[in-house]
């Protein structure tokens, strides 16, 4: 297969089936889902059942127990388990774009990762999304979002489906190529050779800290948030705290300044 999608998830079955939903109908087959399930009760369980008739390939559903936040260590599994040498990462609160895994295809090259960014909404639109909305792309209209309230702002210019403005926002965006866990490819082989996500960072900048290192590993990224679209689902993000990002940003800072490729506490670990 082409590549392997790992999508995290936590006990978030109605973000998770709208999320599959968007992957039901994306313009390129030949992937597979790899599931990161961070602890979920059997609810996540029989929404991945539902959906196991829709894709080319199995989806392989990667649990483990419910220990806190683990996302590092539930990403490193999946990892292993993914069946592709290329793997691009989402979360399950993100619906794709019809040609959201295309788009990372078409753009994939040796010694680059892929950094992609998404477009938030709102809870009240989050919740009025229906499958026929994701099915028909209407949920990627901009006037369809208007008619739902949506405010307009500069950041709707994403939605914009011109080629040749997408590729002349990627150019111009001051917006920093880092790894971003909800929307970001790379390369099996680069990750494994950083030793993946470190497990001693909790919520809060451990998607870009891989990026990072890959960075140090001597890898380039391409800017795409303009052409691989995803719409981000609203919710509450009650494992977030100013102590885990004071440990956090002081692993990173100590990372670039050291040029830290691999860390201990990661797949290898496993």
């Amino acid at each position: 297969m082409k590549v392997s999608v790992i999508i995290t998830t936590y006990n978030a079955e109605d973000w998770l089936r709208k999320v599959l939903v968007g992957f039901s109908v994306q313009t390129e087959t030949d992937f597979e889902l790899v599931i990161a399930d961070d602890g979920s009760t059997p609810k996540t369980k029989e929404v991945l059942d539902a959906f196991s008739s829709k894709f080319k390939h199995p989806i392989v559903h990667v649990w483990q127990e419910d220990d806190g936040f683990q996302k590092s260590k539930i990403l490193n599994k999946a990892i292993l388990r993914a069946n592709s040498d290329y793997l691009l990462f989402t979360d399950g609160d993100c619906v794709p774009r019809k040609d959201f895994v295309a788009v990372h295809l078409k753009y994939k090259e040796e010694g680059y990762f892929l950094s992609g960014g998404y477009f938030k909404l709102p809870m009240s639109i989050s919740q009025a999304i229906a499958d026929e909305d994701i099915i028909s792309q209407n949920c990627f209209r901009i006037s369809w979002l208007r008619r739902q309230g949506l405010n307009m702002n500069f950041k709707i210019t994403k939605l914009t489906h011109t080629k040749l403005f997408a590729d002349f926002m990627n150019w111009i965006t001051p917006t920093k190529r880092s790894w971003n866990g909800h929307n970001s490819s790379g390369f099996k082989s680069d990750i494994l050779a950083v030793n993946g996500f470190n497990h001693d960072m909790k919520y809060g900048g451990l998607d870009r800290e891989l990026g990072e290192r890959l960075f140090n590993l001597g890898l380039l990224s391409k800017q795409i948030r303009y052409s691989a679209i995803c719409l981000h689902l609203d919710h509450a993000r009650g494992y977030s705290s100013p102590e885990i990002w004071e440990k956090n940003n002081a692993i990173r800072s100590y990372n670039r300044r050291h040029k830290v490729i691999q860390i201990e506490n990661g797949i290898s670990s496993l």
